[in-house]
């Protein structure tokens, strides 16, 4: 059992990060915290763009997109009882989560999961998550043996919120067809589909071609954002 699996063993009811997309190479896919985080801090943001319209004091505004949602906290981590290096136990597995990923390219994704401090009636101690990837990483060592071994480090840890397109089109549907919007174009798609799923008309495909400049509509690339135009 390595350093990281014996932590989980004795504070498995606290909170942890888990791999959850990635990590081929990680060596533990769930990472424990010593504590639950006292504090959590959420923060979501949407981007507007002003409609510049003469003669007017206050231009009307109209939403363009939104930001992803950031989780960020402090997680305080101690070896004090055994003596061992806390790095090695806590926090090059959590740093390890900030590596690129050889079959995403990228960093795994995660989610961090912790126990809040209130109960749920009936069902006990309330049960929390946020997915995402890990932004940043900051450590503070604030305790040593007398060898000079970090014992005891605070971390401040960002993650960023990680969803799919397939997710957020289901979860959050935009169906009116008098309001400009933006698709992203998935595999097998035809434009007289994506009018029927926009407009309710697959003949409106011409519409989309002629906004988008589509000299081959019958030829779309998966992953390509095709603008919707309003109907008047």
């Amino acid at each position: 059992m390595n350093p990281v699996q014996a932590a989980a063993a004795r504070f498995e009811h606290k909170a942890y990060l888990e791999v959850v997309r990635g990590g081929a190479d990680l060596p533990d896919k769930r990472i424990p915290l010593r504590f639950n985080p006292t504090e959590l801090q959420l923060a979501k943001q949407n981007t507007f763009a002003e409609v510049p319209i003469p003669g007017l004091v206050a231009p009307p505004i109209q939403y363009v997109r939104g930001a992803s949602e950031k989780l960020s906290f402090e997680a305080l981590v101690d070896t004090s009882d055994t003596l061992e290096d806390v790095r090695r136990t806590y926090v090059d597995a959590i740093r390890g989560l900030m590596n690129v990923d050889r079959e995403l390219h990228a960093p795994p994704v995660v989610r961090l999961v912790w126990n809040g401090p209130w109960d749920t009636p009936g069902q006990g101690r309330a049960h929390h998550e946020f997915v995402g990837v890990v932004e940043s990483l900051n450590v503070t060592y604030t305790l040593f043996s007398a060898e000079g071994v970090p014992l005891r480090a605070k971390l401040s840890i960002a993650l960023k919120e990680w969803t799919t397109v397939e997710d957020q089109v289901e979860r959050f549907p935009t169906s009116s067809p008098d309001v400009e919007k933006a698709y992203v174009v998935r595999r097998n798609d035809t434009l007289s589909r994506i009018a029927e799923q926009a407009y309710g008309d697959p003949r409106q495909w011409r519409r989309i071609a002629r906004a988008n400049d589509l000299d081959e509509p019958g030829r779309l690339q998966a992953g390509t954002v095709l603008i919707l135009p309003r109907v008047s």
